[in-house]
C-alpha cells in the first residue's frame, strides 16, 4: 500500500509543494512569522487565539547565568524559539522527589538545572534554529493530557496538525507521542500518526515514524481507528483563522487539546512535513488543486468547504478497517420472537448496560407471556445487599431453570429503586442487518423513552458514535 502510495501522481512531493504552494503563496514576511514562535505567539494571542502561556525566555549568555531556576515550575516545556522538526524541544514532568534543582523526563531520566544550561546554550547557539543562527531559548506551560488520550498517548500530550490552504482545511492527522519519540508528538522522532475524516474528526488509518502503517498502538489491540476527536469544529475554526492572522496561504496548525482550557495552538508550520499524506493514505496535492483559485469569504465557508470535500466517508473505512460496523446510540432494532412474531422499535444503544433488556410489554407480544406468568407465580424474597441477592439468586436457578422451556437465565439487578430479579430469554435482535440471539433480561420499562436497550453481550461487533 506505502509503495503504491509513494509513487503515485497525487502525492505532492517536496519540490512540488515548494514551487507549486510554498514559495508563491508563502511570502517571505509570513515564513518569519510562522518560523518565530515568540512572535507568532503575540499575535496568536492578540486576535483572541489560544496558545500556551509563556513562563520565560533567555535571550543571551549573561541572561542565563542570572536566570532564576527556582522560578520554574513543576513541569513545564524548553523550545527554541526559531527550531523545526520538533528538534531541541524538551519536557519535564515534574521535580525529582526531594530536589529544588532537578526534574524527570518522559523517559524518567533525570533533568538537573546544569543539563538545562547545557540545552540552552546549544539553543542559543542556534544548534536547533532553521539557519544555525543564534536563538532564544523560552520556558511555556506543560499542557494537561485529556482522559480520552490517555490509553493512546506515552506520557506527552497529541496533536493535530490540520493542513489550510485557501482558508480551507485540507487534510488533519492527529499525532500520539511514544516512547520511541520521548514523549513528543513527532513522526520524525518515532510518534504515530493517525489519519482524520475531516467532515467528523474521526481517525482513519496510522502510520508510525515516517512510514510503517499499523492498525494498533504498538504492543497492544487498541484500535487506532474510530478515535472521536473532541471540539472538532472549534479545531478547525483556530487552524483556518491561524491562517488569516499569519499572511500565509498554505501552513499547518499544530493544536493540542488541555484537560481544562480545551483547544491550544501549539505553532504554525510554513513548510509542513508530508507524512500527513501517508498517514491519511490520499495524497495532498489533488486536495489543493480543489480549492486553489476558489473564493472563501469566511472562516464557516472554509470549515464547510473542507468538511463536504474531504470527509463524510468515514463509516465505510473504519467498518473494513476495523470489520465493525459504526452505529449510533439510538437504532431501529428488529426482534424476531415465537412462532416468527415480527417487532421492529427503536433501541438505546448503552455500553454500560452488561445485558440487552426489553419490556415486559414488548415480550408479551413477542409471544413470552407464558413465561412473564411463570416467573411472577414464585415467590422472590426481599434482599437488602448483593451478597444476599446472589444466594437467592443460585437458589431461583437451582430450583426453577428448566421448568419453563423459554426461562434461559435468571439474574439480580441493582438499580436505584432496589434490588430485583428478571427471567431471560433468547429473541433474536437484528441490529443495521446483522442477526444477534443474545440472551434478553425482560423488565418493565412503561416509563422509560426506549422499550429496548441494547447492552454490551450484542455490541462485539459494532463501534458506537455517539453523535450518529
Amino acid at each position: 500500500m506505502f509503495a503504491l502510495l509513494k509513487h503515485s501522481r497525487e502525492v505532492l512531493g517536496m519540490n512540488a509543494r515548494n514551487l507549486e504552494y510554498v514559495r508563491p503563496l508563502n511570502r517571505k514576511r509570513g515564513r518569519e512569522f510562522a518560523d518565530n514562535k515568540l512572535l507568532a505567539k503575540r499575535l496568536l494571542r492578540k486576535n483572541d487565539l489560544p496558545v500556551p502561556s509563556l513562563i520565560g525566555r533567555i535571550k543571551t549568555h549573561a541572561e542565563l547565568e542570572i536566570f532564576d531556576w527556582e522560578s520554574l515550575p513543576e513541569s513545564f516545556a524548553l523550545k527554541p524559539n526559531r527550531g523545526f522538526g520538533g528538534e531541541g524541544i524538551l519536557i519535564v514532568y515534574g521535580r525529582k522527589r526531594g530536589r529544588t534543582d532537578a526534574w524527570v523526563k518522559a523517559s524518567g531520566a533525570i533533568v538537573t538545572v546544569e543539563d538545562l544550561k547545557t540545552h540552552i546554550r546549544n539553543i542559543l547557539d542556534g544548534s536547533f534554529s532553521l539557519t544555525n543562527t543564534p536563538d532564544i531559548a523560552f520556558f511555556e506551560e506543560r499542557l494537561k493530557l485529556l482522559k480520552l488520550f490517555k490509553p493512546y498517548a506515552y506520557r506527552g500530550i497529541p496533536d493535530i496538525r490540520v493542513v489550510v490552504f485557501n482558508h480551507v482545511p485540507v487534510m488533519a492527522m492527529l499525532r500520539l507521542p511514544t516512547r520511541e519519540s520521548d514523549g513528543k508528538a513527532n513522526l520524525q522522532q518515532g510518534a504515530i500518526g493517525t489519519g482524520i475524516d475531516l467532515a467528523t474528526g474521526t481517525t482513519t488509518s496510522a502510520v508510525v515514524g515516517k512510514s510503517h502503517i499499523i492498525e494498533y498502538v504498538p504492543g497492544t489491540r487498541l484500535a487506532l481507528s474510530g478515535i472521536r476527536i473532541p471540539y472538532w469544529n472549534e479545531i478547525l475554526r483556530i487552524a483556518v483563522e491561524s491562517q488569516s492572522v499569519s499572511g500565509l496561504g498554505f501552513l499547518g496548525a499544530d493544536i493540542a487539546i488541555d484537560r481544562d482550557r480545551g483547544p491550544v495552538l501549539l505553532e504554525l508550520n510554513a513548510r509542513p512535513g508530508l507524512s500527513i499524506q501517508i498517514a491519511n493514505l490520499s495524497g495532498l496535492k489533488s486536495r489543493l488543486d480543489r480549492v486553489k483559485g476558489l473564493k472563501v469569504k469566511t472562516t464557516e465557508r472554509g470549515i464547510l468547504l473542507g468538511k463536504n470535500l474531504f470527509g463524510g466517508e468515514i463509516e465505510e473505512e473504519i467498518e473494513e478497517i476495523s470489520g465493525k460496523r459504526v452505529i449510533g446510540s439510538v437504532e431501529k432494532v428488529k426482534l424476531i420472537g415465537k412462532d416468527g412474531k415480527e417487532v421492529i422499535v427503536e433501541a438505546k444503544i448503552d455500553t454500560g448496560a452488561d445485558s440487552t433488556s426489553i419490556d415486559t410489554d414488548l415480550a408479551r407480544e413477542l409471544g413470552f407471556g407464558s413465561l412473564i406468568d411463570f416467573f411472577d407465580s414464585f415467590p422472590k424474597p426481599s434482599v437488602q445487599n448483593d451478597t444476599e441477592a446472589f444466594l437467592i439468586q443460585e437458589s431461583l436457578r437451582k430450583e426453577y431453570l428448566g421448568k419453563h422451556e423459554d426461562l434461559k437465565d435468571i439474574v439480580f439487578v441493582s438499580s436505584s429503586n432496589g434490588i430485583s430479579f428478571r427471567p431471560k430469554i433468547r429473541c433474536q435482535l437484528i441490529l443495521d442487518s446483522i442477526e444477534l440471539n443474545p440472551k434478553i433480561t425482560i423488565a418493565s420499562r412503561a416509563h422509560l423513552q426506549y422499550p429496548v436497550i441494547v447492552g454490551r453481550n450484542s455490541l462485539k461487533r459494532f463501534l458506537i458514535d455517539v453523535n450518529k
